[in-house]
């Protein structure tokens, strides 16, 4: 019995050093590594296995336990910063598997990354040929920052016994990394040329995803250098889609797909992968526009242009025509009038077309873009130059006063009618009346039929008060009999037109510089010239005279469409943009980047989008941004006073008019300081109307008690 006890002993003491000698002959394995300890962070390679089976795929991963105040960067670290890397021996290639990343502000910059614990997970398959223990190095580098940022690196070991991939402790550590991976689920995404992403998230009513989508969303794109993390990105929603307007870098390819990440900032935060496409789709606010509410706003913007200034040389036109009413028949003013609206209505029509087909292709054109060219400006003012000739008499294209009656009730005066009703379109492009935007707006995410129809509801509205006064009976005994009064109010409102011509020169000079005015002078020159030599041939009494009057004449236009054709390759030199854009007055030029980082700040800023062009942005301007008292308020609340000048097609302002669902300028936008969102100010502006906005920015005695942001 004693024998047996003693054996029993010597069998557990045996049995007890084997496992000890064991322990000490065989390798170690861990599933974590030994730490990398500072005082910014604690970083180990962790995974989620001790053993290893020959080219089965397991999971490693680096664990980050950051102190607070740091924060390491996601793969796209935003507007700094560094990823981490891993490498690994022996290795595959290979890269994290990232999870969603957090937005982190450091001063006016944002970066995306991770504070508190995160793990970054990647897969790794052991040799085919591996036998017995498996030892691993891998070398990690990494970038932790907080006020300051301190690049780290360190090695770490783990060794992994031959045996099945069973989870080991640390295995929940990828459980828990998985669940802030962004969802793949296949949403249909489209980005449009000028960065709008258009998202339509296929949920189901009621289940978990559809109650993270009503928190609001985020983007974070994979790469960078495509969108500016920086700028403020506007979100809308509509029905069962929503809308983010990004701000595009340098990098960001209209053609090609643009992958990345929307986080939702509800409870939980959620996370989905997308990959939008190329393309073009209607704008939120709009889709839900219904079309014969767009159609009323036509009208009603089409009816208030009338009383733009942009309007007022072609009122001259419209005046002789209304002091023909006096002793014309009734049918033939109507007639005239239903003429004039008719121009108005086609070339609201034709403009409206081209508009449609710039956008469709991807051009970023709006209301008035052909303002934009310098040749087209010129054009337009060698037209009303023209036109002002023609009224001062130095040639005729329908006869005297003496043929009046019968000229305006004839085939030319017709076509005389059309043509006002044309220039007055023309000229009234550069205004953008109250109802306009959201009516535009419509009309650029309808189907062709329907937009089409909003700009004919435009060209009615502008014809409107000219087609009423020709309905009105009596109107003809109000105004005085024909006579020789009639000659000199022709005359007399030729000088409209040359007011016209002499603010399209300077709307030259700001698009095209002192070269562009040169070409503009020469072609008046030429084309006064010319009409000249017209009229010589009118009054010509030999054929022969006639003859060479006209081919002198039709020497000089050509020789002005040469200048007008080498003016569509004229650009203005740096330093007049600069002069252009705003940077005079005090003002600010605009600038995503500027404006992201006053808004980072807490400031407030008074954003106005104009263009010289835009008779309504210089009235506005005059009347009421330029006041003493306005430039008072301003400095007495901080307010920053940004310009935009559209003058030529910028893309950074034309993504801002569409942030706002705005296709023409003018756009007053404020941003009153800390979260409070943008308010519109209204298109026509009074200094009554701008101090009430400004009444709601707090003034600088308010912010230095620490009311407002620094």
């Amino acid at each position: 019995m004693r024998f047996d006890v003693r054996l029993k002993r010597w069998a557990l003491a045996f049995a007890i050093a084997a496992l000890l000698g064991l322990c000490v002959l065989a390798p170690a394995s861990a599933a974590e590594s030994t730490p990398a300890v500072t005082a910014r962070d604690t970083v180990t390679l962790v995974s989620e296995s001790n053993s290893y089976m020959p080219g089965a795929p397991l999971r490693l991963g680096l664990r980050f336990r950051l102190t607070p105040g740091w924060h390491i960067y996601w793969k796209n670290p935003g507007a700094a910063g560094a990823p981490p890397t891993l490498s690994l021996t022996p290795g595959d290639a290979g890269d994290f598997v990232w999870p969603a990343p957090e937005r982190i502000t450091e001063g006016p910059v944002t970066v995306y990354g991770y504070t508190g614990e995160v793990l970054l997970a990647r897969r790794f398959t052991p040799p085919a040929g591996q036998t017995g223990a498996l030892a691993i190095t891998a070398h990690a580098t990494w970038l932790v920052c907080a006020k300051l940022c301190v690049p780290e690196e360190a090695e770490f070991h783990l060794t992994f016994a031959p045996g099945p991939v069973t989870p080991a402790a640390e295995s929940a550590l990828f459980a828990a990394a998985e669940a802030r991976l962004p969802h793949r689920l296949g949403w249909p995404a489209v980005v449009t040329p000028e960065g709008r992403l258009i998202v339509t998230p296929a949920i189901a009513k009621g289940d978990e995803m559809a109650r993270v989508f009503a928190g609001r969303p985020y983007f974070f794109p994979d790469r960078p250098g495509v969108i500016d993390p920086n700028a403020e990105e506007m979100r809308e929603k509509a029905g069962r889609r929503f809308f983010l307007s990004l701000a595009t870098l340098p990098g960001f390819d209209a053609n090609a797909d643009l992958s990345g990440i929307i986080e939702f900032d509800g409870d939980p935060k959620r996370a989905v992968a997308i990959i939008a496409h190329p393309g073009v789709v209607p704008l939120p606010s709009t889709t839900a526009l219904p079309l014969w509410q767009s159609l009323i706003f036509g009208l009603l913007g089409g009816l208030i242009l009338n009383f733009m200034p942009c309007v007022f040389p072609v009122l001259a036109m419209k005046a002789i025509g209304l002091a023909q009413f006096g002793y014309a028949r009734r049918r033939a003013v109507i007639v005239h009038a239903l003429a004039y609206a008719a121009g108005v209505m086609a070339t609201f029509v034709v403009l409206g077309g081209i508009l449609i087909a710039l956008r469709a292709s991807g051009a970023a054109a709006g209301w008035g873009f052909q303002f934009q060219s310098p040749a087209s400006v010129t054009a337009m003012a060698w037209l009303l130059f023209g036109v002002g000739l023609n009224l001062s008499g130095v040639f005729s294209l329908g006869g005297g006063v003496t043929g009046l009656g019968q000229s305006f009730a004839g085939r030319h005066g017709l076509a005389g009618s059309f043509f006002t009703g044309l220039l007055a379109v023309l000229v009234a492009t550069p205004c953008t009346a109250p109802f306009m935007g959201a009516a535009l707006a419509a009309a650029m995410v309808a189907k062709p039929a329907a937009a089409l129809g909003v700009f004919l509801a435009m060209g009615l509205g502008l014809a409107a008060p000219y087609l009423l006064l020709a309905l009105l009976p009596g109107l003809g005994r109000v105004l005085p009999r024909p006579g020789r009064w009639m000659e000199w109010l022709r005359q007399g409102l030729a000088f409209p037109m040359y007011g016209a011509v002499a603010w399209l020169a300077w709307v030259v000079s700001r698009e095209a510089g002192s070269a562009g005015v040169l070409g503009l002078g020469a072609g008046l020159v030429l084309l006064g010239f010319a009409g000249w030599l017209l009229g010589i041939g009118q009054q010509s009494p030999t054929p022969r005279l006639r003859r060479i009057a006209q081919s002198v004449m039709v020497t000089a236009v050509l020789a002005a469409l040469a200048i007008l054709s080498g003016l569509a390759a004229v650009a203005a030199p740096p330093s007049l943009l600069a002069e252009a854009n705003g940077g005079e007055g005090g003002a600010t030029p605009y600038s995503r980047a500027t404006l992201a980082a006053l808004r980072a700040a807490g400031r407030p800023v008074l954003v106005n989008m104009t263009a010289a062009w835009c008779v309504t942005c210089l009235v506005n301007e005059r009347m009421a941004l330029d006041s003493a008292e306005i430039r008072r308020a301003l400095a007495d609340r901080d307010v920053t006073y940004m310009v935009g000048d559209w003058t030529r097609q910028d893309p950074e302002i034309t993504a801002f008019l569409r942030q706002f669902n705005h296709d023409g300028v003018p756009l007053y936008v404020l941003y009153p300081g800390g979260d409070r969102p943008p308010v519109v100010l209204p298109p026509i502006l009074t200094e009554t109307s701008v101090l009430a906005a400004l009444e709601t920015v707090r003034e600088k005695s308010a912010l230095a008690a620490g009311a407002g942001t620094p």
